[in-house]
């Protein structure tokens, strides 16, 4: 998620908002109460923290894995040294150039590759100049991923925000190459929004240069609480984000096994209308331009009906995937006009309803999406009397202050919750802390940091969202009587554009995506385990269901999808494609660990 459609704050108000609501419990005692039922497992308690955007070789390129254990990432594939220099296997993530003149491709032609990685760009970084090179970080920097903090501190270390949306990250991806991170950022970046390309284009014009290909370094200290969790905890190193567009598509998935679409929001059934045309993607380049999309953007295309291969840049996708041996299915229904990227809901966070864009309107200056009636996760925890909760930073009551995220709760999106009393399921962060000292949290529980210890580039830090998962883990982990049936997931929402080398499974149109951290803090993980299971954001979903005995959200959500099957020689990929697991793998139910066996308290100072 970038420069997203609607208000943000200075950095120091989301910071001093988080430390006020972590250092106290605010808020009064929760209605909901501890499940009493029945569950599969011995997790009565599920925890899902979710930050913003960073791959898994972002953050894990450099991990060390403990003794027994295997990892697949940077430093493995021997693409870089310990030391966060290039490796003998470098060139292996070397970033290509292109040309895609004519019409829109995934798999644009190759002619060459850069001589040296373009110098990253500043995007909107906190304290830094805006939209220029980045001059902490050389101009000839070898052409492949490079070490962040060796020019820029680990903590606070505020850098660029690289290019995450839906037909740029088909782009990256390359048909499986992942070759093209920076030519697509270079290219198009975040998009035209309608607009002509520069007359004086450079490498610098579309604010990209080469800050996709940062990484950080575990092995020389970087990231030390995700690295103690990965070492006394387990993590999986082949989990992904459900969607190939940025942050608001992928909480909707993350919430519904699926992505939501445009409404006549007029009607209370809410069929499928067409949106405004000017909110249409057309990632064809324009004339005279190579890869200048004639319109996409946070203002100019976000929607997609890829049922109908006329419309611009459905057929190159669809026909990729029928060149895969497993053909997946395209899950594009006739008449629907998907969302790939970021509109915020329809709904403000008390309920009401919104200004809607009039349907087929040639243009509409209202960006939002209309209201959607996707189940949620919520829906069917609710409808089995399972008590959930989503805790999001700055919510505020329903008055959300300028550390809160509109697109980061997929239950706001639905009419099923916003017009009803699941509404109230919706808290603030200090109503965590509330509910879990006096005994009170919910069976499953989601939370969405305050928007300054996401980790979101350029806005946030990695170090920020650490500082805020060690707050929440050791809180837990100190209340024995909730933490001893408890599984804490922490993840984030998407990749965030940024380079990853891991296997990617096409589910269908929309998606997989790169690899993204996930980490699992429970007395039921194996210590230093790492889980080489195919997963997404739908295993989480999964996993509920499975828990607590629900059915898939819908017919054609991804939730309905086996579990993976894998061979000894390559565990990442489906030999039954296309499948997620449902992250039973990550846990060993038969062994409770003591709360001798291990320092579970993440240590102070690291």
């Amino acid at each position: 998620m970038s420069r997203r459609g609607y208000a943000k704050g200075w950095l120091w108000v989301a910071v001093a908002s988080a430390s006020t609501a972590m250092a106290v419990f605010a808020g009064g005692v929760s209605h909901a109460k501890r499940l009493k039922g029945h569950t599969a497992t011995p997790i009565k308690h599920l925890i899902v923290i979710v930050g913003e955007n960073h791959t898994f070789d972002n953050v894990f390129g450099a991990y060390r894995p403990k003794k027994g254990q295997s990892v697949f990432n940077l430093l493995s594939e021997g693409i870089i040294n310990a030391d966060g220099t290039p490796g003998p296997n470098f060139s292996k993530a070397a970033q290509n150039m292109a040309t895609d003149t004519k019409t829109y491709s995934p798999t644009p032609t190759v002619t060459r590759p850069y001589a040296t990685l373009r110098q990253p760009n500043t995007t909107y970084a906190f304290g830094q100049p805006q939209g220029v090179a980045d001059t902490r970080f050389p101009a000839n920097l070898p052409n492949g991923p490079f070490q962040v903090s060796k020019y820029t501190s680990y903590q606070p270390g505020f850098t660029g925000d690289p290019v995450h949306r839906f037909f740029q990250m088909w782009q990256d991806y390359d048909g499986g190459k992942f070759d093209l991170f920076t030519w697509v950022g270079i290219t198009v970046g975040a998009g035209s929004n309608g607009a002509a390309q520069a007359s004086r284009f450079t490498d610098q014009t579309t604010e990209q240069g080469g800050v996709a290909m940062g990484f950080t370094n575990m092995s020389a200290g970087d990231a030390p609480v995700f690295k103690f969790i990965a070492d006394n905890y387990a993590i999986g190193d082949n989990y992904h984000r459900g969607i190939m567009g940025g942050t608001g598509a992928n909480f909707i998935y993350l919430g519904t096994g699926d992505v939501g679409f445009f409404t006549d929001g007029s009607n209370d059934d809410l069929p499928a209308a067409v949106p405004p045309k000017n909110q249409i993607e057309n990632p064809d380049p324009a004339s005279g331009t190579n890869n200048w999309y004639k319109q996409d953007g946070y203002g100019g295309g976000s929607y997609v009906n890829c049922a109908d291969r006329t419309q611009p840049g459905v057929a190159p996708i669809l026909d990729y995937l029928n060149s895969l041996s497993y053909k997946p299915k395209s899950n594009c229904e006739p008449g629907h006009y998907y969302l790939i990227n970021n509109y915020p809901p329809a709904y403000a966070a008390d309920g009401a309803l919104l200004p809607l864009p009039p349907a087929n309107a040639v243009s509409s200056a209202i960006i939002r999406l209309p209201p959607q009636t996707r189940t949620t996760i919520g829906d069917a925890l609710s409808a089995a009397s399972v008590s959930w909760k989503y805790y999001i930073g700055g919510f505020n009551d329903g008055k959300p202050t300028d550390s809160w995220c509109s697109i980061c709760n997929p239950m706001q999106f639905t009419k099923s919750v916003m017009t009803t009393a699941l509404r109230n399921n919706t808290v603030d962060i200090p109503q965590f802390y509330s509910d879990l000292a006096n005994g009170y949290l919910p069976a499953v529980s989601f939370i969405r940091p305050y928007e300054g210890y996401t980790g979101h580039p350029a806005d946030s830090t990695l170090s920020l969202y650490e500082y805020f998962i060690t707050n929440v883990v050791n809180a837990v982990i100190n209340n024995r009587k909730i933490f001893d049936d408890t599984a804490i997931l922490i993840t984030v929402d998407e990749g965030g554009g940024y380079y990853d080398s891991g296997y990617i499974q096409a589910l269908d149109f929309f998606g997989d995506g790169t690899r993204i951290p996930l980490m699992v803090v429970s007395p039921y993980v194996k210590k230093g385990f790492i889980d080489h299971t195919y997963y997404d954001h739908g295993s989480i979903l999964k996993f509920i269901e499975a828990n607590w005995g629900l059915s898939p959200l819908s017919g054609r959500s991804r939730d309905n999808l086996p579990n993976p099957t894998a061979t000894a020689s390559d565990p990442y990929a489906p030999t039954n494609a296309p499948a997620i697991g449902d992250l039973t793998e990550m846990f060993d139910f038969a062994h409770k660990r003591s709360k001798n066996d291990t320092p579970l308290i993440i240590p102070d100072g690291i």
